[in-house]
């Protein structure tokens, strides 16, 4: 068994995935993947998976999440199809005092280059004639949209294993300890050499950096989500809370509790998220909820992405962020910029763990 690599990543989420793919096209082998359960049992398999921008802040994030939804046709015809939809997102508003908000946040988009517009009410109505008739109004991006997050970690997996990527699955690591010039992984089923470690595991990325020495501020946050039965198409857009899937499933939910790593569902939770649903689109008050679920996002501290070298440990680097779905494509691309070429074509640096010291 081969111990001995140029590159390990931990994390086998979409993120940890979409670098080992990425640095699969640039050098074929050195690189192993350790994951502590299989890949899409943890965050990115439990995930609404919009391909999302407006509405982010600063503006900054939203043109970093912009150049990332970009790339996701790009990255199809890459490693296959990954179902991804740009459907155009909305965000609806029932009071009109909102108005002027939504204004204010197309006008900072605006300098930037990212068209949002600010829909009136009969306009939203045009464009999603299920929408509570009570809307007073909306902002609408077209770049926004979705994917199916099974087929986009499977499809990054099967592209990086044919380029010479390993992996090693339900193999915990337990210590990382740098000697020299070479970090020691040591993990449940065995110990392995390697010159670069990217931690990549998300929701563990706080307890990974502790291994190190490293403060990786990432709190988890739970978000449940309910899934209807097939319903026969008819909500257009992904609308801020909700989805319609290709079979037709409705996704309705955006909650966020802090609860550690609990993975329950709550009744309560699940109330308010289906009165939500029935207001937007009250036609969801006659379908059958047949399922629910919740995941564990890893949020950093100040909601912002962290990314690249940890400059106080040699050749350790860090990939950790909330929005993975919608950045794994910039952030896989990045990455491997940064440890082969020693430098990104975009900066990374307003997302250098370096601020927060």
């Amino acid at each position: 068994m081969n111990t001995s690599y140029e590159t390990i990543i931990i994390g086998g989420g979409v993120i940890g995935n979409s670098i080992a793919y990425h640095l699969s096209e640039r050098y074929r082998e050195g690189v192993l993947v350790i994951d502590k359960k299989y890949p899409l049992s943890g965050t990115s398999g439990s995930t609404q998976a919009w391909v999302w921008v407006h509405n982010k802040t600063p503006s900054s994030y939203a043109e970093f999440s912009m150049y990332s939804a970009e790339l996701y046709p790009y990255l199809s015809r890459k490693i296959g199809d990954v179902e991804y939809k740009r459907t155009g997102g909305l965000s609806p508003f029932f009071n009109e005092k909102d108005r002027d908000k939504a204004k204010r946040l197309a006008e900072s988009y605006r300098e930037i280059g990212i068209k949002i517009k600010v829909l009136s009410r009969e306009e939203v109505i045009e464009k999603e004639p299920s929408i509570n008739p009570n809307v007073a109004g909306a902002t609408f991006s077209k770049i926004d949209g979705n994917v199916n997050p099974f087929r986009l970690a499977d499809m990054y997996m099967r592209a990086a294993k044919k380029n010479g990527i390993e992996y090693s699955y339900y193999n915990e690591v337990i210590d990382i300890q740098k000697k020299n010039d070479q970090f020691i992984v040591f993990s449940k089923n065995g110990e392995y050499t390697c010159k670069n470690v990217i931690l990549a595991g998300g929701t563990w990325s706080r307890e990974l950096g502790k291994m190190v020495g490293v403060h990786i501020p990432v709190n988890q946050v739970r978000g449940q989500i309910l899934v209807t039965e097939p319903l026969k198409p008819f909500i257009n857009y992904t609308i801020s809370g909700m989805r319609q899937a290709n079979n037709g499933e409705v996704l309705i939910g955006y909650s966020m509790e802090e609860a550690g790593f609990n993975r329950s569902t709550t009744l309560d939770v699940m109330q308010e998220t289906a009165n939500m649903a029935m207001y937007y689109i009250p036609d969801l008050g006659k379908a059958k909820v047949v399922r629910a679920f919740s995941g564990i996002r890893a949020v950093p501290e100040d909601g912002l992405p962290i990314i690249g070298k940890v400059p106080s440990v040699e050749n350790l680097y860090v990939a950790t962020m909330h929005s993975g779905i919608t950045l794994s494509p910039l952030v896989g691309t990045l990455m491997t910029e940064l440890l082969v070429d020693g430098d990104t074509s975009l900066s990374i640096a307003p997302y250098s763990i370096e601020r927060f010291k």
